[in-house]
Formats: structure tokens, C-alpha cells, sequence
């Protein structure tokens, strides 16, 4: 049974902080210390502007890796709490001499604070995602200034005493804090982890690409899974008390998570079953045709000839039809079409095509099959004859080589004196009779 929020004494607490900003904030001596942090943040601020191009240009003109001019980026703007830190410091010894007396534990403080911000931001560098490297440092660092001004103790009895309780179990803000905290760091270790080991398997030379896709998603969404056990396990959170909630709750991420879910495991049938593999060459229904750069968990992506990205869905692997070039067998058959003048000898024609065929790119064009040339059809104004040839590699391109086809034929055919004909259009005129 839920009993409800759980009240702290709030006016207590307003009493408490009054009497802090009377008795602390509202003395000289703060408002003198609270003078000097002003004026060094500002003389700080100043200087970093300053500062901020010529050290921008310099890095961008060094000779430095991409991974180490990041870093040198990110650090260039610890210029601004670092020269605050040291006018601080400066400040700090005039103001607390016998001639001046003033005392300075909020500017030590203060200090500290900063000398944090800047250790903790150096440190947590190692990380790559900047979304991640910004929240990790803003967790620690507002656990060291709680701790450095000694509110720490206060701040978690506060936020412990925000709760509410069901059945016998309390839920309270601090532990909710804790559990989002654990679950972030255990997912982002989860990711890190699995990234690696990702790398690790598709470096494997004994492995299809298929089969290290395969195992790299199972990897990375075992060990996220167990992130997220474990970080309910350490947050203390008993989750049959949320049995109450779980069909409402379950049903509502059924139905948002279908899509996401459905893509996942078409990714990975499509893996299993080796239909679709990074590498191949496919066609949809849509026109689209290209070769198969990456399988994530919930999308394939396809880069076209025109180095286009295109992010399919897995689904629609599964649930259109796909013409893939490379299955099975990377052999692939191209077809030319073309007429020549009747005067023409078929025979030679053949022979002359199937030539042209092989010359227009040896390398390319397979001489096993090797290519053949049919007279299909006795049209109104030429032979017509249809070429067709093997090639290996699509990847590199199907237009291409078509059209390096027609181009020997045209060569060809010019060099034996055969004429391929054009529809043309005779006018003839008429004196007309003079009426009698």
C-alpha cells in the first residue's frame, strides 16, 4: 500500500536558511570574499576571451592527431576557471595579510572548487562522447563541492527524507538519484565494454562478417541487460513492488518499443539466416541499389553509387522483396541490346559483339562464361541482336560497364563498316495541278 509522500518540516528548514544568509552571507567579511570571486571570475572571463582565438588557431595549425587536437580543444577552455583559480590564489595572499586581515575560507573554498573542476575535467578526457564526458564531470564535481563546503551529510538527509513508502518498502528521492546514477555509469561501462570486444570480434580472421556482426549484437545487448539487473539490484529497489504498475507499464513499452524491438531481431535473423551480409550488392523494390555497408541493431545501411547513405529498416529486409547480387554466387549477367542495317551479316555480327565485349574491359568482363551475342528479333528496320556478358563485381558499378560495352561495340562495328540504323523521316512535295 502506497501511504503517501512523507513531509519534512519546511519551515524548519526556511528558519535554517534565513538564519544562514543573516548570520554567514550578510557579514562584511563574506561580502568583501564575495567581492574578490567576482572580480576574478570576471578578470578570468576577460582573459579567456582574450585568449580564445590565437589558442584556437594555434591548435587547428599544430601538427596533432584528430583524437589529440579534441583534447587539446576541450582543455583550451580550462583557461577560464584556471585563470580564475590563479587571480583567486593572487587575491587570496594579499587579502589575508596582517596588513588587510580579511578571512578567506569562502575563497579557499572556492578554490578548491575550481582546482576540482579542473583535475576532473582532465581526467575524464579518456571519454569520447561528449554528452557522457559532460555529465560524468558534472556528477563528480557536485559531489566534491558538496563534500568541500560541508554540505554533503546535509544535502543526502534532505533529499533521504523526500520519500514515500509502499508496503514495507521506502522510496526516497536520494535512492531514486543513486539509481539513475548507478544505471547511467553501469550502461556507459556496459557500451564501453562492448565497443571493445565489437572491435576484438570483427578483427577475427576466422569469422564470416556475418557471424561478427552477429556476436558483436549479442554481446552488446547481453551486457547492457545485465547493467541494468545490477543497477537495480545495488539501487536496493525490490521490483516485484512494482508488480502493481507492471502490466500498465509493460503494455505502454509493447507498444512504443514495437518498431525498435521488430528491427532488432530482423537484424539478427537476417545473420543468422546469411540472406543479407555487409558486402553484398542489393536492389529493393524502391529503385534503391547498392552495396551493404553496415548492419546495426536497427537499421542496415546501403551506400549507393553516388556514395548516398541510405538507413533502411531490418524489417523491410524480412518483409519486401530484395534482390540481392551477391548471394550465394557474386556471378552476375548483364545484357546489351542493339540492331544493326540488314546488309549486315548476322554471323559476323555475333562474332564481332562478343569480342567487343571482351575488349571493352578485360579485367571486368569474366572470359568464363565468356560472352555471347543472339539475334533475337527481324525488326522493321534493323537485326536485332541482344549481348550478354558476365561480370564479378557489381560493387564497382553496372552503368559503367555498360556503357564501356557500347562504346567497343560502336568502335567495332565502325572499324568492319557495319551500319547501326536511325529512324529517319523522308518529305516529298507535290506541284499541285492548276485548276482547268
Amino acid at each position: 500500500m502506497i501511504h503517501g509522500l512523507e513531509s519534512f518540516d519546511a519551515a524548519k528548514m526556511w528558519e535554517a536558511i534565513v538564519l544562514w544568509f543573516t548570520d554567514y552571507l550578510l557579514i562584511p567579511n563574506t561580502l568583501y570574499q564575495g567581492i574578490i570571486i567576482i572580480l576574478a571570475f570576471s578578470f578570468g572571463y576577460f582573459f579567456y576571451r582574450l585568449a580564445k582565438s590565437p589558442v584556437e588557431i594555434l591548435i587547428e595549425r599544430s601538427d596533432l592527431p584528430g583524437r589529440a587536437k579534441r583534447i587539446a580543444n576541450n582543455l583550451r577552455k580550462l583557461l577560464f576557471p584556471f585563470m580564475t583559480l590563479l587571480s583567486l590564489f593572487m587575491t587570496t595572499r594579499i587579502a589575508s595579510s596582517e596588513a588587510i586581515g580579511v578571512d578567506v575560507g569562502l575563497i579557499n573554498g572556492m578554490m578548491k572548487v575550481l582546482l576540482a573542476w579542473i583535475a576532473i575535467r582532465i581526467i575524464v578526457q579518456f571519454i569520447d562522447n561528449n554528452a557522457v564526458r559532460n555529465v560524468f564531470a558534472m556528477m563528480i564535481w557536485c559531489v566534491a563541492a558538496l563534500s568541500i563546503f560541508g554540505l554533503l551529510d546535509q544535502t543526502t538527509e534532505i533529499l533521504d527524507s523526500i520519500g514515500f513508502s509502499i508496503g514495507d518498502f521506502r522510496l526516497s528521492a536520494l535512492a531514486v538519484i543513486k539509481s539513475v546514477v548507478y544505471l547511467f555509469i553501469l550502461i556507459y561501462v556496459a557500451t564501453f565494454v562492448s565497443s571493445f570486444a565489437e572491435r576484438r570480434v570483427l578483427k577475427s580472421t576466422s569469422l564470416k562478417r556475418s557471424s561478427q556482426v552477429l556476436i558483436a549484437k549479442i554481446i552488446r545487448v547481453v551486457l547492457i541487460a545485465i547493467a541494468i539487473l545490477i543497477g537495480v539490484n545495488i539501487s536496493g529497489i525490490d521490483l516485484s513492488l512494482f508488480a502493481v504498475f507492471g502490466g500498465a507499464i509493460g503494455l505502454g513499452i509493447g507498444f512504443g518499443l514495437q518498431k525498435g524491438i521488430s528491427n532488432l531481431f530482423s537484424g539478427m535473423l537476417l545473420l543468422v539466416d546469411r540472406s543479407i551480409e555487409p558486402g553484398d550488392v542489393i536492389e529493393l523494390e524502391n529503385g534503391t541499389f547498392g552495396w551493404v555497408n553496415h548492419m546495426a541493431a536497427r537499421y542496415t545501411e546501403i551506400v549507393t553509387r553516388d556514395n548516398k547513405s541510405f538507413l533502411i529498416p531490418n524489417e523491410e529486409f524480412i518483409t519486401q522483396r530484395v534482390i540481392n547480387w551477391s548471394h550465394g554466387n557474386s556471378l552476375i549477367r548483364l545484357e546489351v541490346e542493339f540492331g544493326v542495317h540488314y546488309n549486315s551479316d548476322p554471323h559476323e555480327v555475333k562474332e564481332i559483339a562478343a569480342q567487343a565485349a571482351l575488349d571493352a574491359d578485360p579485367k571486368r568482363i569474366c572470359r568464363d562464361p565468356s560472352p555471347v551475342c543472339h539475334l533475337v528479333k527481324f525488326g522493321d528496320s534493323s537485326l536485332n541482336f541482344k549481348l550478354r556478358f558476365w561480370i564479378k563485381d557489381a560493387e564497382r558499378g553496372i552503368t559503367n560497364i555498360r556503357g564501356d560495352v557500347m562504346l567497343s561495340l560502336w568502335d567495332a562495328f565502325k572499324a568492319n563498316n557495319i551500319e547501326i540504323p536511325y529512324a529517319h523521316l523522308e518529305v516529298y512535295m507535290h506541284r499541285a495541278k492548276p485548276d482547268s
